[in-house]
């Protein structure tokens, strides 16, 4: 079974978690397959605005600490860390960086659970759809790491929330993060696909040429104000938080620990 659903649909990329029975938990197949639907709707003419959703109840329990995702063992040995640093910098922070980057207009339609490694999906898209179940978290602070590889929280919560949400590692609602700016539109549950598409389409109407000058206007100036180097330094301050959680909770030093109860599930 694909982890990724695609489909094209009256000018719109609909890429689909699929991994429902997970949760949409994030292992390395899913993430390479989520990275090649990004790069096929990235360079198909047919395609002028993308939607990134997913199957099931939740949009994503995060990163899949079930499975051994990068092909590294727990290890403090110096090519074990090299070979884990230069794996999270291209599925994690290098995929990010590359969604957030292409040329056209993306929509995140979330739901239910969005926890930890699940913002690393959602951020990097241009707009943000959560319906009114939906949950946010990154809870990794109570491990000891200061927050998810892709650390975009000021950027998207300002400076006074994005503490707040790292510091207590408590979950936030979709009326909340719509408060702060992170999220466009909230809407009831039943309604999410149908307001998206209609979203996703009122967008597609628009000439191609503007919407990629239009995006790359707002993504410059947001690497003026220093965006991608606030970036790279966190995800560096990240890897010395995998240190941190190995010596003060006992988590292996390259993974990480299980979500907070209110999510009911063991992937993060």
């Amino acid at each position: 079974m694909s982890l990724i659903d695609y489909q094209v649909k009256d000018a719109v990329a609909l890429i689909s978690l699929n991994r429902p029975e997970k949760h949409n938990a994030q292992n390395e197949p899913m993430l390479e397959e989520l990275d090649a639907a990004w790069r096929k709707a990235a360079t198909d003419d047919a395609v002028k605005v993308i939607v990134v959703r997913a199957n099931g109840d939740n949009f994503s329990a995060g990163h899949d600490l079930k499975s051994v995702t990068s092909g590294y063992e727990p290890s403090a040995d110096k090519s074990q860390l090299e070979k884990a640093y230069g794996w999270e910098t291209e599925f994690y922070l290098g995929f990010s960086r590359r969604w957030r980057d292409v040329p056209k207009p993306s929509i995140a339609s979330v739901k239910g659970a969005c926890v930890a490694g699940a913002l690393n999906v959602i951020w990097p898209c241009d707009l943000i759809i959560a319906a009114d179940n939906t949950f946010f978290s990154d809870p990794v602070a109570k491990y000891g790491i200061g927050g998810v590889e892709y650390h975009a929280h000021t950027w998207e919560l300002g400076p006074r929330r994005a503490k707040e949400m790292l510091f207590t590692a408590r979950s936030f609602s979709a009326e909340e993060a719509f408060a702060a700016g992170m999220v466009n539109r909230v809407v009831p549950v039943d309604e999410l696909d149908t307001q998206t598409m209609d979203l996703a389409r009122e967008i597609a109407q628009m000439d191609a040429w503007a919407l990629r000058q239009g995006k790359r206007a707002v993504n410059q100036t947001l690497d003026i104000m220093g965006q991608q180097a606030a970036l790279q330094s966190a995800f560096d301050m990240h890897w010395l938080g995998h240190a941190n959680s190995m010596l003060t909770t006992g988590y292996p030093l390259l993974s990480a620990a299980p979500l907070p109860a209110e999510s009911k599930k063991d992937e993060s």
